[in-house]
């Protein structure tokens, strides 16, 4: 099982996608429960979603399932969102709080897990962002996810469409977050919320250091904005999922063309 898969690119924008991934090595498989084997918490359809949008762009993408080990988790299992509810660096429940393993791993399993899954996505990560800035003198992370719009045990209510995170602007130059926030705001099609409940996750807080030339911006979008159904089987909407795309291009394109005006930016 190859645990990352990059696509290199020139531009300076890199693509993480920590959670598309839905490979569960046997032996793991056979320790989650029905409800874990459902993998529900996946960020489903994320990479078709996003592919093609920014020619040159580089990928950086887990083929792992977030059960297995969250790649967007502090490896060291420190919570992203203390006092809140939320999964940790290997999730013993899912969103809905519903325990999903019949035999959890203990201490020397997520070790092992780390090595093997955790460690190398943020290798290849790492080298990609190294290489980009080589190129560019400044490289820009733009972590993809999603979820679905009402969990209750996570937040209440229900989710803007576009939830961007840059734990409150220190991820990013202020012209990236505002360049990002501005285009969400703009378009009547969906709403949009900055640092709310998702702030961004361990990658995007780990990697953002503008005063380095390396910015990081997470965007959290609604599931509901390109699924037909936010509920098995999941199934990709090309419509819903063509209006989104036309957004998601332009934030992607003038992200690239910011960036030039970012080296030295904090």
């Amino acid at each position: 099982m190859t645990p990352v898969v990059v696509s290199r690119g020139d531009s300076p924008i890199v693509l993480g996608l920590p959670h598309t991934g839905t490979d569960v090595p046997g032996d793991v498989a056979e320790k989650l429960n029905d409800t874990g084997r459902l993998l529900a918490d996946t960020d489903w359809h994320i990479d078709r979603l996003y592919d093609g949008l920014l020619p040159g762009a580089t990928t950086v993408r887990a083929t792992f399932h977030r059960y297995v080990i969250d790649a967007n988790r502090d490896p060291e299992g420190v919570s992203l969102y203390p006092g809140q509810n939320t999964t940790g660096l290997v999730p013993l429940t899912d969103f809905d709080g519903r325990e999903i393993w019949d035999d959890p791993p203990d201490d020397t399993e997520v070790a092992v897990r780390r090595a093997a899954f955790h460690t190398p996505y943020h290798t290849a990560l790492q080298a990609e962002l190294d290489r980009v800035r080589d190129l560019h003198g400044v490289a820009i992370l733009y972590d993809c996810h999603s979820i679905r719009s009402h969990i209750p045990f996570l937040f209440e209510g229900r989710l803007p469409d576009f939830n961007i995170g840059t734990n409150n602007g220190a991820t990013c130059a202020s012209s990236v977050e505002r360049r990002v926030r501005d285009l969400c705001a703009k378009t009547d099609d969906y709403t949009s919320t900055l640092n709310g409940r998702f702030k961004g996750g361990w990658t995007t807080r780990h990697y953002g250091r503008p005063a380095e030339n390396l910015h990081a911006i997470q965007m959290e979008l609604a599931q509901s904005t390109y699924l037909a159904a936010e509920a098995p089987p999941w199934t990709y909407s090309p419509d819903k999922a063509a209006r989104l795309r036309e957004t998601l291009t332009q934030i992607l394109t003038d992200l690239a063309v910011l960036a030039p005006s970012l080296k030295g930016a904090s």
